[in-house]
């Protein structure tokens, strides 16, 4: 029974994770105030992080660029290196989280180095060397927004300027800290943002730095705030530092054929993209195992489209989301599945399938389906997401009781794009979720629940309103206030023709 499986997680403290954070926090800290000028404290914590490292492969050149700094000298190489330890230490606390995770599902999961198209050995001077039992080439560009993650390869001599534009701009945040961050430090990297959107491997790292650029012009004069979202800011920064480092960070990607069957999705949103990222089940055309995977399909937007609006703007996958809106399976024809679980959408080459009950699907097959190895960049305990069936619980407010066990629900990452509601996951009985560890702690964010409504069984998805919403309510509201995505659309044409 689930309930016993994940009270092999839920009931024990997990030793060396307080202490790992601990050390991260002294290190986001001295960033937060810049390397221009590290104090005595920074000094320690920046330290105390070597020591923690010493006995890995990037002890020596990590004390190093700690001694750097200290000093005065901040160079991008250093950067990267004190990103790759940061990055192993969150990397190392991912990988005890996720062990204990599938031992008490019983999931199988191979190792980042024994995946299929992924380097065996690391080549010298790189930064997976920073990431605790991954290998592999230097990290790498992530792919175009609406394809996921890119397989990486080479770049050409002007996207390898805009990575050094990534780099200074990213190197000067550090210098200065997030307290003395302003206005036009912001704006400084408007143009490269601007200029990697136009190349579709650094579409990803673009998002990325959109976003952060986003958050911080939002929040500068960033010296008036009281508190600062320092993990927040520092795994942004990290996670740019590395994708800013030309190479392949995914390994490349094999052609796959076979039957989808959608499990849910969940949706990433904010003021200027949003994306639908679909968990699923792969049955592999010539009788191979199953093996869960993922896909995600996006878009550009702004802030004044929100709601159910939104997924007009990724009608160009209309097969996708007509699979997700009507509960389809999809057999899909040579697709690129990246190593890390990652299937690379491309709508024409899927088809509608049979009707496929997505409950149904998890009760038949997760149990047994091969977990996809998690590739080096995307080892972070925020980053676990692992689909779950629970069912035969209680409900006491926003948590699931499991016979003893209790499993707080993540109810804040309920999107606004789809039917799922609080009071629908108060009211259901089974509960397709995503297993997290945020806070210290495991929740589950549902992303499908059947549920009891006016005495009628139901079923509700977070991609039921992926062609269009179905409650009349919701329908008459979208009449009244109008086509959003028609009107900017049609005002965009306008002032292109002129």
């Amino acid at each position: 029974m689930l309930d016993v499986q994940l009270g092999e997680v839920l009931g024990e403290a997990h030793a060396g994770v307080e202490e790992t954070l601990g050390l991260v926090a002294g290190f986001d800290d001295a960033l937060g105030h810049g390397f221009a000028r590290v104090g005595e404290d920074a000094a320690a914590a920046l330290t105390a992080m070597a020591g923690a490292l010493a006995a890995g492969p990037l002890g020596d050149r990590f004390a190093e660029a700690v001694e750097k700094v200290a000093a005065g000298s901040v160079g991008d190489a250093d950067l990267a290196v004190l990103a790759g330890g940061r990055a192993a230490l969150f990397g190392a606390t991912h990988d005890a989280l996720l062990s204990r995770l599938d031992t008490a599902l019983g999931r199988t999961r191979p190792t980042w180095d024994s995946a299929p198209n992924t380097p065996g050995t690391a080549a010298p001077n790189t930064l997976d060397a920073a990431a605790p039992a991954a290998t592999g080439p230097a990290p790498a560009t992530t792919g175009a927004v609406s394809g996921g993650p890119g397989a990486g390869g080479g770049l050409d001599v002007g996207e390898g300027h805009l990575l050094e534009g990534c780099r200074a701009w990213l190197r000067e945040l550090a210098i200065v800290g997030w307290r003395g961050v302003d206005h036009d430090l912001v704006s400084s990297s408007d143009q490269t943002i601007e200029a990697l959107l136009a190349v579709p491997a650094l579409r990803g790292l673009a998002v990325l730095l959109d976003g952060l650029a986003a958050e911080l012009r939002a929040s500068s004069p960033v010296a008036t705030m009281p508190d600062l979202p320092a993990r927040r800011w520092a795994d942004l920064w990290t996670r740019a530092v590395l994708l800013s480092q030309a190479g392949p960070w995914h390994g490349g990607a094999e052609q796959v054929s076979g039957r989808l069957l959608i499990l849910g999705a969940d949706v990433h949103e904010h003021a200027t993209v949003v994306r639908a990222q679909v968990h699923a089940i792969f049955e592999p055309a010539g009788g191979a195992p199953a093996r869960l995977v993922r896909t995600s399909v996006a878009a550009a937007k702004v802030d004044t489209i929100a709601g159910p609006a939104v997924w007009r703007l990724m009608a160009g996958h209309p097969v996708l989301l007509g699979a997700l809106a009507g509960h389809l399976s999809l057999d899909i024809t040579d697709m690129p599945l990246l190593p890390g679980g990652d299937l690379v959408w491309h709508d024409d080459r899927a088809r509608a399938g049979e009707a496929a009950d997505p409950f149904a699907t998890a009760r038949v097959q997760l149990g047994a389906a091969l977990a996809p190895p998690v590739p080096p960049l995307d080892r972070h305990p925020v980053r676990i997401a692992e689909p779950v069936l629970v069912e035969g619980y209680e409900i006491d407010g926003a948590t699931l009781d499991l016979g003893g066990n209790t499993l707080a629900l993540d109810l804040d990452r309920l999107p606004a794009v789809g039917p799922l509601t609080p009071e629908l996951v108060a009211a259901s009985s089974a509960c397709l979720g995503l297993m997290r560890w945020d806070g210290g702690r495991w929740l589950l964010q549902p992303i499908a629940v059947r549920a009891t409504v006016k005495k009628k069984p139901v079923m509700v998805h977070n991609g039921d309103w992926a062609m269009g919403p179905t409650d009349p309510k919701v329908v008459k509201a979208e009449a009244r206030s109008g086509d959003v995505v028609a009107v900017l659309r049609e005002r965009a044409g306008r002032l292109l023709r002129k």
